[in-house]
């Protein structure tokens, strides 16, 4: 494993453990060059689906880019990493288990909203407002009636 810090490819593992889920393992390395710690994570590598964006072009699945999304909608906000990384989580799996070869961008994005909801209203509207393209101020403004209405339980 290449060193984030000097690039040096000699470490040694400190501490192997099972994530909570047990679909990980959770590694502490130390650096043998300069002598700094970090964290890896290894995980079986499934069989993921193709995303097809919006316009059409089609890219592999990255779990990251949820991450990336999710912690963009949530900044400055109270919203724990471990939460979006099982937000993130949740999602990829939920895709993998459908087993279909294709999956369009619009679908993980309103995979990824309700679970942000429950987490934090502010994180919800801001990442809705990016996969929900909203055209114009009205739209967006009946979004946000939509929002204010009380939720069944």
């Amino acid at each position: 494993m290449r060193c984030p810090f000097c690039d040096s490819l000699e470490d040694k593992v400190i501490d192997s453990r099972q994530t909570r889920d047990g679909r990980e393992i959770r590694r502490r390395r130390e650096c043998q060059g300069c002598v700094r710690r970090f964290t890896t994570y290894e995980r079986v590598e499934e069989a993921l689906p193709v995303v097809v964006k919006v316009d059409g072009r089609r890219e592999p699945f990255d779990r990251n880019k949820i991450e990336k999304g999710i912690r963009r909608a949530a900044a400055k906000r109270p919203v724990p990493v471990e939460t979006v990384r099982a937000i993130a989580e949740a999602v990829e799996r939920e895709i993998c288990e459908q087993g279909a070869g294709e999956v369009r961008s619009r679908d993980i994005g309103e995979r990824v909203l309700p679970r942000l909801r429950a987490v934090d209203g502010v994180a919800y509207v801001r990442f809705a407002s990016i996969y929900r393209d909203f055209r114009d101020i009205d739209e967006f403004a009946e979004f946000a009636r939509e929002l204010a209405e009380p939720r069944p339980d």
